[in-house]
Order: C-alpha cells, then structure tokens, then sequence
C-alpha cells in the first residue's frame, strides 16, 4: 500500500480508551449470547416451562429497549465516564443477583436489572471512543477495537456457555461476568478521560413516553414469532402495530423540537447515519439469524450435541477476529462502501453451501465455510459502524451512537423472528432426515437474501472519507452552550 493511501495512526487517547470499554463490554456482550443456550437447563434446573423461563432472554430484550434511548441525555447530564461506571456497576451487581436466584421470576427480575445496566453501557462503548478521534481518518481502525465484542459475542458466547453447562452448573454463566466487570471498573476509574456534564438538559418526557414503549412493543411482538402460529399471533401483530405507531409518533415528535429531542432523529437525513442505519438493521438480521439457524442446524441435521455445535462454531468466531486489522486499515483507507460490499458478498457466499448441505456434507467443509462466513462478517460490522460517526460535531455522536446500536438490535430481533418462522413452517412437514435438511434449506437461502439486500444498500454508503465537523471551542462553544441550554428551557 502506497503512502498517499495510508491513514494517520489512532491517537494514542483513543485506542486506551477503547481498550478499557472493550474490557468491561465483553461481560455485557458475551452475556447476552451464552444465556441463550442455556434456557433448556433453567428451565429444567428451575421446574418451569420453556415459554416461562424464555422470559429470561425476552426480559433482558425489553429492558435494552427502554432504556438505550435514554443514554445520550444521561450522558450530557451526567458525564460519559460516570454513566460508564454506574452501569458498569448495575450490570455486574445485577450478575451476582441472577447467579443467586431461587426460582425463575427472580431469575428473570434479575435479568430485567441487568438489562438496563447493559442497556446504558452498548451506545456508550462507541460514543466514548469516537468522542477520542479528532477526525475521521482512523475511525475504521478504532471500530476495530471497539466493536471486537459486538462481533465475537454472538459467535463465541454460546461456545462458552456451552462449555459451562457441559462441566458446571448454570450460576456460573452469570459469575463468568463478573471478573470483566471488576477489571473494566478499575480500568475505567483510571483511564477514562474526565468528561464533565455538557449542562443540565430537561429530559424529553414525552419522548421517552413515545420511543420506549413504542421499541418495546416491536421487541417484544418480535420475540414472539417464534411461537406456533407465527405472526398471525395476536401477541406479536398487536404489540408490533402499537410499537411502530408509538416510533413514528416519536419522530413526528422528535422533528418538532430537535433541540431537545431525546434522540436527534434528524441524524437520518444525512447520508452517513441513513445509509449506516439500513446496514446496521441487515446485517443484525443476518448476523443473530444465523446464530438461531446454525446450531440446530447441527443439532437437529447432523445430530451433534450441544457443546459440539458450539465447538464447529469456532472458525467463524476465529474468522471475524482475522479480518479485523484488514478491515480497519482498508476502512480508513478505501473508503467503507467497498469494505462492507466486499464483506456481505463474502458472507452471502459462504452461506450458500449451508444451503446446499444435509447430514453428509464433511464437517472439515462446513467448517472452512464458517471461517471465510465470520471473515466477511468481521469485516461488515467496521465499515458500518464507521461511517455512521462521519461528519458529526461531538454532541451529534451519543445520538448516532442509540440509532445504530438499535437498528441492530431492532434488526436482530425481526432477522432471528422471520427465520424463525421459515424454519418451523418447513420443519412442520419434516419427516425424515433429508426432510428436516431441506427445511434448513430454505431458511439459509433467506438468509442469503438479507445479504443480497444489503448488499445492494452498501452502495449508498459515502465513498470519500470526510472529516466530522470540529468541535466549537472558546467564546462560540459557550455561546453555542448557552443558547442549547436556553431552547431546552
């Protein structure tokens, strides 16, 4: 690579921070993934059904949705590094409360807790680290840091969780945070730059009112596709209808007073942020899609165990942290629009031949596939993540920050809901082995279609890096705050 394409190196600020969130962020991230292999066991160990104890993972679900759009005025109000710690805090508090719990509504109690602590720390990871970057000509390279847990989370959780529940008890999936919690608070105490609150913002009661239940509802109606009888269920058709009016009445809300706007929604006209959130919402189909077909995938088709499976998992998970520094690099110096095309085509090809498989198909295969499948994957998450943060003045990033992180949250939910109904419309008409193979068939080969789409929006994004807009310093920073302050009265 010639000098004229090489980008300036990550200052060194920055990639501290980014390492201290990445400590204190895999607890939450990894959590999240290795309890959903485990919901069989508690609800076995806990003497209740698996709709019951699903409220474990669906609890959790809904608690991310009230409370990630609260951040970015918590964090003006109360500062970046204090709002770290104190969900740092809940998160891992709330983990030793979950590993304790005496029966399933504790249990899932416990996890609604955690929830929010996570909830307040996954927008923070990016917008603390970004806020380090005086321009956008490394923010692939930083991304690469920064979104390491996001994208070896739902790949390498259920390998660990796995690993617990074949050789201990089901507390310890929660004690397995802790030490990532304890570490990430002393490494944040001492190393997280002091950012002082921006002023005293009244919260946007009436947006909250609009944009939590209204996320909530969409989640929760999600979550319950799985279920016999699909979306033709009164428990997801209704709570979805009532969440999608509530967002679009938040917006409508949110457009008139923009100022002191809960979330900045006007952030979706720019180019980087629309396009970046579209990706975000796709690959997140693909991405916690694959993570519901893959293992019972091997379970059901080719009849490993449970720990197996999460073993096969592994090159994928090696794959994503190999394409990592690539990615980064070739982000800053490409341009992300050619590294996210290049990196869906990769996971739209590999995806096929699990569209092709049956019981037969030689595992070495499958598992070179999942290599090049979490390479591609890897080299997805930088570029997206990247370019969302192009252009924006600093108080900007928190708001872009919430709008990405549910785009794939909100994405996850309606990839894993839709496959979940292929597979159990097909799985219903299975008799046989080769039967139960071609159902599978069919939900990879949609699979294969999220990419495709995504492909296709990969296009808007910005070719040409540009540098975010400077933050205000001097007599018009406080004129800038001064004014702020007045219109949020």
């Amino acid at each position: 690579m010639s000098d004229t394409v090489e980008a300036p190196a990550v200052p060194r600020e920055a990639i501290i921070t980014a390492l201290v969130l990445i400590v204190g962020g895999m607890a939450v991230i990894f959590d999240s993934t290795i309890v959903s292999i485990a919901l069989n066991t508690l609800a076995r160990d806990l003497h209740v059904s698996v709709s019951t104890i699903q409220w474990v993972s669906t609890g959790y679900l809904l608690a991310l949705g009230v409370t990630i759009p609260v951040v970015g005025w918590a964090q003006a109000r109360f500062g970046g590094k204090r709002l770290w710690l104190t969900g740092l805090v809940v998160f891992m508090l709330a983990s030793i409360a979950c590993s304790l719990a005496w029966n399933a509504s504790s249990l899932i109690a416990f996890r609604v807790i955690q929830g929010v602590g996570g909830g307040v720390m996954m927008p923070l990871m990016a917008t603390l680290a970004v806020q380090q970057v005086p321009g956008a000509a490394n923010l692939g390279r930083l991304m690469a840091m920064v979104s390491l847990p996001a994208a070896l989370g739902p790949i390498l959780g259920p390998v660990i969780g796995g690993i617990i529940l074949n050789w201990g008890d089901w507390p310890w999936l929660f004690w397995v945070n802790v030490p990532f919690c304890v570490i990430g608070f002393a490494l944040a105490w001492h190393f997280l730059p002091d950012d002082a609150p921006t002023g005293r913002p009244r919260l946007d009661a009436v947006g909250l009112a609009l944009a939590s239940p209204g996320l909530v509802g969409i989640l929760y109606g999600l979550s319950n596709v799985n279920k016999h009888g699909g979306f033709s269920r009164t428990d997801v058709w209704v709570p979805l209808l009532i969440g999608v009016v509530l967002v679009v009445a938040f917006v409508g809300w949110a457009l008139r007073r923009p100022v002191a706007a809960l979330v900045d929604v006007r952030l979706l006209a720019k180019r980087s942020v629309g396009s970046s959130f579209a990706v975000m919402f796709l690959s997140g189909a693909s991405l916690y899609g694959s993570m519901l077909l893959l293992p019972l995938f091997f379970q059901i088709v080719r009849g490993d165990s449970v720990l197996s499976a999460a073993l096969l998992l592994i090159p994928q998970g090696v794959g994503a942290l190999a394409s990592r520094t690539v990615a980064g690099r070739y982000t800053d110096t490409v341009g992300a629009r050619v590294v996210a095309v290049a990196g869906f085509v990769l996971m739209g090809l590999a995806t096929i031949p699990f569209a092709m498989a049956d019981a037969d198909t030689t595992s070495w295969w499958l598992m070179v596939v999942l290599f090049v499948r979490g390479f591609g994957m890897g080299a997805v998450m930088i570029p997206v993540m990247s370019v969302a943060f192009v252009g924006l003045a600093r108080d900007e990033i928190p708001h872009a920050s919430i709008i990405t992180r549910l785009a794939q949250q909100v994405g996850g939910a309606f990839g894993t809901a839709l496959l979940a109904v292929i597979l159990e419309s097909t799985m219903n008409d299975a008799h046989t082995l080769a039967d139960r193979a071609h159902a599978f068939d069919a939900a990879f080969w949609w699979a294969v279609g999220f990419t495709v789409v995504a492909i296709a929006i990969c296009f808007a994004l910005p070719t040409k890096k540009t540098e975010p807009a400077p933050p205000t310093t001097g007599s018009a920073a406080l004129d800038s705050a001064v004014s702020a302050d007045q219109r949020r009265r």
